[in-house]
């Protein structure tokens, strides 16, 4: 059995990218295929593919919910990070 084990390794540190970015991006892209399609409805509805359209205005609506939390944790981490800044200075 011990030739089948893997060797442990410790985790890699994650990587840090601009997530307000990317979630802002995706949201733009969902919302423009939702405008893109809705003058398409009828067709779509009449080929039983109406809910293509609402899957995209779904996609937008939790892209905005995504956008607060990234938000709202960028100014977290931006906060901790100035935090852990002034509790490194030496006290006077």
């Amino acid at each position: 059995m011990s030739q089948w084990t893997t060797p442990e390794r410790e985790a890699p540190e994650p990587l840090e990218a601009n997530d307000v970015a990317t979630v802002t991006i995706g949201t733009i892209v969902w919302f423009a295929l939702f405008v893109v399609q809705v003058p398409f409805y009828g067709w779509y509805a009449a080929h039983g593919h109406a809910w293509w359209i609402w899957t995209c205005l779904a996609g937008a609506g939790l892209g905005l919910i995504g956008l607060r939390y990234v938000r709202a944790r960028r100014d977290a981490l931006r906060r901790a990070a100035a935090k852990d800044d002034t509790s490194d200075q030496p006290q006077e």
